[in-house]
């Protein structure tokens, strides 16, 4: 047998064994299990912003745990069972790469982008942006808001256009604030400013998400070398002067850039 269906026949049978005898495993729900799902994603995509590839090894695995576990719940009630939900990806990647599995001409990865979102609005139903989750992360949804507008034509011709509309969003919040207008205005400004910066980020090729959460991370370890280097010479940060920080923060970007 091979070894990739082997290893994936055991997962499902310790999966049978769980459901039926372990306590805490025959309480969960879609329900219940939905927010742990949540914590595995957001601790695989830790790991990849780390390139920490043991660790997503292991995230892999407990993402896979939890498609295993979806399964066999929906196969309890005859809803789908796990050889439904790998059919179903089956027929979608094969339906969704008809310059492979067919006769369509798609040579770059844009064209195959194109395509995607061409053959998905065949279902009449859907709308050029009905795939984009609701609950998505907004910084995370504004860019793949925007990825599908781009998919139909509906973007910016060039960089210099989309760094004019950052500059003029930039200039509209700031007479915003210094007119000292409603929060509600200035808000509103602060999001159209967000919004644009997101769409540079795409035509200069920097995922906004991934970039922000690598500054999370720089900001938190020179913080925390700034904290250490107080504690280190007797000082409470409560104590010290900002002119003071600043000596340890600037130390700190000689370790963390």
């Amino acid at each position: 047998m091979d070894a990739r269906i082997e290893a994936f026949q055991r997962l499902l049978d310790i999966m049978d064994e769980l459901r039926a005898k372990c306590p805490w495993d025959k309480k969960q729900t879609f329900e219940s299990l939905r927010h742990l799902t949540i914590e595995e994603t957001y601790e695989l995509a830790d790991a990849i912003v780390a390139k920490d590839k043991q660790e997503i090894k292991k995230e892999l695995g407990d993402l896979l745990l939890h498609i295993v576990f979806y399964a066999k719940v929906g196969s309890e009630d005859g809803s789908f069972d796990i050889t439904d939900v790998i059919n179903g990806i089956n027929e979608k990647l094969i339906e969704r790469h008809p310059h492979i599995f067919s006769d369509v001409v798609a040579d770059t990865s844009e064209e195959v982008k194109v395509n995607w979102e061409k053959i998905k609005l065949k279902d009449q139903s859907r709308t050029v942006l009905s795939g984009v989750p609701v609950s998505l992360p907004s910084i995370v949804k504004a860019y793949r808001i925007q990825d599908k507008a781009r998919g139909v034509g509906f973007d910016w011709e060039h960089t210099g256009q989309v760094w004019d509309k950052v500059l003029e969003e930039l200039n509209e919040l700031k007479h915003e604030v210094e007119n000292g207008n409603p929060i509600e205005q200035i808000e509103s400004e602060f999001g159209d400013l967000l919004f644009a910066l997101i769409n540079y980020s795409r035509f200069i090729d920097v995922n906004p998400d991934t970039a922000l959460e690598r500054t999370n991370i720089k900001f938190i370890q020179r913080f925390n070398y700034l904290e250490k280097k107080a504690k280190d010479n007797g000082r409470s940060l409560h104590d010290m002067t900002l002119k003071e920080m600043d000596v340890f923060w600037n130390e700190s970007k000689e370790y963390y850039k």
